[in-house]
């Protein structure tokens, strides 16, 4: 009788536990809902009205500090009005959105955090507010279980062409439900066009978003904990992007991308057809724009300093800190420190000697349009990490910082085969069960929050469908023979195209170093043959759709199940695991590496949860070794990787004919 109450005690607990996050999605939900409007929700609308941010001091972490800061702020009329476009790049605007998330961040209790989110969402920036909403959700241990809605329906000005958004303005107001079809920008006589299905992927977008709200350049470890590898991080998703991208072009019969130089012109231009909700059009750039400073920002001769500073630190194998101090970079925890160089992020050393590389030159990019501020133009798509990958030269810029990456990891030593091996263990076989092949969708999405709210006119579903790359399922097959007891091992699968646009084979060292990461993850070796089977839908580096707002609201309104696998949206999104292909089948190399589990592993138990995420538990990184490991070093004698047992090394084709799945 007492296991019975115990137990029902606990069934109990768990159902409180569980209604508290549905509120708690349910509120997330009605914040970020029309945001443009009032709340619409009528308890949500109450609380933003009565609450008082200052009346329970106590109720906060800081006593009280941040939240007196930003009211003092508001009544004063320092913050930024409604109604007008927000950058993350923009000094004021950060500073403001921040504001508001050090708020957030500090509350001990949910009735706090929602009723500050409510309050100030009445009266802050609308763009400031979603900014600050959505990082504190992802930060903050009160909100851990709720899941953020897809951003292009929160803001959709930001992900979809302005000729769909005018149209959508006309179904509203003419009282006629409306589905639009959404084209990339450019035309055929572009030949940027053909790999537009990828930077301009809104889920591209969302990725590049959701990792920048993730490990955000501007956190400070004083907000609760600190961001493992945040450099390094840094460099391996741009890194990854800028290969994805390589081979999409290499999919299209283009050359790989070439690298921005400040001295050399854009030679691609760029005409966003995107407008700003408040704002105008956002800026378009010509062909073979050259550089030129940017007032109150940059000169180009600062960037050309900035990079020979942070060259002659690769040079020399170490930075030096705002206190004189050498800190050396000549090691596998080097490129960390340098991510935070480049980027550069809080975690810096020395911010005022080596700049901010990454983040000034998104600006000075952003800015060629109006570089002197002559027609009062909004930022360029370069300025927002959600519109930064539609322009084809954010991946010039990436190839560029990529590179000075590379410098430094080549400047480490090679691995050897004692490095690299796995006593025991050995790959027998490798195979993939179903064709690798990719096809387009069309993917529609609700436009209802990108048109205005007008007293006695009701909403009519409006919404927009556009193509979008997806690949059919496949399996990776894998025999692995282990000659010892039970062990962990840790399995790694790359794949770089095997040839360049000339048909010219790769060498090994410069696959490698182009090598998409395709999955990682654990798994406990018996004695003996083991077969292991890895579907495509469970690659640790990619996740699936977040659900629309419609379905979230549906979700919640049953009770809730089903919206734990989209609590964490920081990765690519899985249709894009495989690059496009073609019709003649796109060679790649493909390789796995089963490497020591007990040896790679930052915490315990990793194959009995072999989920695999940018935080992992308890904020540090699962895996010990550097991102793209045991292909992260040059490699000058390919044999090294040859005659390793735990490596192996086919090759496989990937197919695009040409498939269209249409609405």
């Amino acid at each position: 009788m007492r296991v019975l109450v115990v137990l029902g005690l606990v069934a109990a607990a768990a159902f409180q536990v569980v209604s508290a996050d549905v509120q708690k999605q349910k509120d997330v939900l009605f914040l970020l809902h029309k945001i443009y409007g009032d709340i619409q929700d009528g308890d949500l609308l109450a609380t933003a009205n009565s609450f008082d941010p200052a009346g329970n001091l106590g109720s906060y972490s800081d006593g009280g500090a941040a939240v007196q800061k930003l009211l003092k702020d508001l009544n004063d009329g320092k913050l930024l009005e409604q109604k007008h476009w927000f950058s993350l790049f923009n000094t004021r605007h950060r500073n403001e959105a921040l504001l508001l998330f050090d708020v957030l961040i500090h509350c001990k209790d949910w009735p706090a955090f929602v009723g500050n989110a409510a309050y100030f969402r009445q009266k802050m920036n609308e763009g400031e507010f979603v900014y600050a909403l959505y990082v504190a959700v992802i930060h903050s241990p009160l909100a851990e279980h709720v899941v953020l809605p897809p951003l292009y329906e929160i803001t959709p000005h930001l992900f979809t062409n302005s000729e769909v958004i005018e149209a959508a303005y006309r179904a509203k107001q003419k009282q006629t439900p409306g589905k639009f079809e959404s084209t990339f920008t450019g035309t055929k006589r572009n030949p940027e066009q053909r790999v537009a299905y990828f930077g301009e992927d809104i889920g591209l977008n969302t990725h590049h978003v959701t990792w920048h709200m993730e490990f955000p350049f501007w956190w400070d470890d004083a907000y609760g904990h600190h961001l493992d590898r945040k450099g390094e991080n840094f460099f391996w998703v741009h890194h990854q992007l800028t290969v994805r991208f390589d081979a999409e072009r290499l999919s299209n019969y283009l050359n790989p991308v070439d690298e921005l130089q400040w001295n050399k012109p854009i030679v691609d231009g760029f005409a966003p057809h995107t407008t700003y909700k408040y704002g105008g059009q956002f800026p378009a750039r010509p062909d073979n724009v050259r550089f030129e400073d940017v007032d109150d920002v940059a000169r180009i001769r600062d960037m050309v300093i900035v990079e020979s500073r942070i060259r002659d630190a690769i040079a020399h194998g170490y930075v030096i800190d705002s206190h004189g101090k050498q800190i050396d970079i000549s090691n596998e925890k080097g490129i960390d420190i340098l991510g935070d160089v480049i980027e550069s992020s809080l975690y810096s050393p020395n911010v005022q000697y080596y700049g901010a590389l990454h983040n000034t030159a998104h600006i000075v990019l952003g800015r060629q349009g109006d570089p002197h501020g002559k027609f009062d133009l909004p930022p360029g798509v370069l300025e927002h990490f959600e519109t930064a990958t539609r322009d084809p030269s954010f991946f010039r810029l990436h190839k560029y910082m990529d590179n000075i990456f590379k410098e430094h990891k080549d400047s480490l030593p090679p691995y050897t085969k004692a490095d690299l091996e796995f006593s025991g263990v050995s790959i027998s076989g490798l195979s993939i069960e179903g064709e690798l092949e990719t096809y387009f969708e069309d993917f529609e999405y609700s436009l209802i929050n990108a048109v205005d709210d007008a007293e006695g006119i009701p909403d009519v579903e409006i919404s927009t469908y556009v193509p979008r790359l997806n690949h059919k399922d496949f399996t990776f097959k894998i025999d692995i023979e282990n000659a010892d007891p039970d062990k962990l091992a840790t399995v790694r699968i790359f794949a770089w195209p095997h040839k360049d646009n000339n048909g010219i084979e790769f060498t090994f060292d410069e696959g490698r170093w182009n090598a998409i990461e395709l999955d990682k993850f654990w798994v406990s070796l018996k004695n003996g043959k083991n077969s292991i089977e890895r579907k495509c839908t469970e690659s640790s580096v990619t996740v699936p759709d977040v659900p629309s707002i419609e379905t979230l609201f549906a979700k919640i309104e049953a009770g809730g199940a089903g919206l734990s696998e989209f609590e964490s949206a920081t990765g690519l999104p899985n249709r894009f695991l495989l690059p496009k292909g073609n019709d003649r089948g796109l060679e790649f190399d493909l390789v796995v590496a089963v490497t020591n589990g007990d040896a790679d592993a930052a915490v315990p138990n990793l194959h009995q949860n072999t989920e695999y995420n940018h935080y992992g538990a308890n904020g540090v990184y699962p895996d010990k070794r550097p991102h793209g490991y045991p292909l992260d070093r040059r490699v000058p004698d390919e044999r090294v990787f040859e005659d390793l047992p735990n490596f192996k090394h086919i090759h496989v084709k990937v197919f695009n004919h040409g498939e269209h799945v249409q609405k």
